[in-house]
């Protein structure tokens, strides 16, 4: 089994700020998009449209379009029936992912940099920014999309509303669709094989950059670790 870990959601290119950390709870914000999507702000729930335009100070509103990838949490959309967790990856990012054999069983963990904040007349950031991991995937199933996704929307009506289902992506359009559970080893799980974590797990060193990470052994390239196969080893 691999884990692949994709850092998603707001930063300082996309979006151009943090995500919030509202209550200690990691709230990914969808960045900001042109391509398709069927998705504005507006209509996620409370408070999503409140956090994008106050913590981006008006440039992005309710009306604004969001690509909403990873679709993982239950609660961000009305669901269809059928509904699980997908997500979609292009040009480069899929190519990456191709060469290193990515296939069902394996694990996305998403990450992403996020800070505390606390509603004071309108949402204000508080604290500093770290990076934390806030939710997981693991595929059951990929489906090469191409250029118009929209086949696999009416092979299964539960996908409709994911921004990848659509006319206009390039060739090298794939969706990632999760397993119904999760499976580790041999152990079947009881939670479904997506989801958001309710507190997220910090990954950054206390006091220092959001970029230094606490790594176990095993992810430590210096301690005997696999590495992570998109970015040279560092101290």
């Amino acid at each position: 089994m691999k884990i692949v870990f994709s850092r998603k959601g707001f930063d300082g290119s996309a979006g151009g700020c943090p995500s919030p950390i509202v209550d200690g709870r990691p709230l990914s914000l969808p960045i900001p998009t042109k391509m398709p999507t069927p998705t504005r702000y507006e209509d996620l729930p409370s408070p999503y449209a409140d956090l994008v335009f106050d913590l981006t100070r008006g440039r992005l509103g309710g009306e604004s379009w969001c690509h909403l990838d990873p679709d993982i949490n239950l609660e961000m959309l009305p669901r269809r029936r059928g509904w699980r967790g997908a997500l979609g990856q292009v040009s480069a990012a899929q190519g990456h992912l191709t060469n290193q054999g990515v296939e069902p069983g394996d694990v996305f963990v998403f990450w992403g940099v996020f800070r505390p904040v606390a509603f004071e007349g309108r949402w204000k950031f508080t604290g500093r920014p770290e990076h934390r991991i806030w939710g997981w995937l693991q595929v059951g199933e990929i489906v090469d999309l191409g250029p118009d996704g929209s086949e696999a929307a009416k092979e299964r009506t539960w996908l409709g509303d994911h921004p990848h289902v659509r006319a206009g992506w390039g060739k090298r359009n794939v969706l990632y669709i999760a397993s119904k559970r999760l499976i580790l080893g041999s152990r079947a799980h009881s939670r479904p094989g997506f989801g958001v974590l309710a507190q997220g797990h910090r990954l950054s060193e206390e006091g220092r950059s959001p970029s230094i990470w606490r790594a176990p052994d095993w992810l430590h390239p210096l301690r005997g670790g696999s590495g992570m196969t998109y970015h040279k080893p560092h101290s």
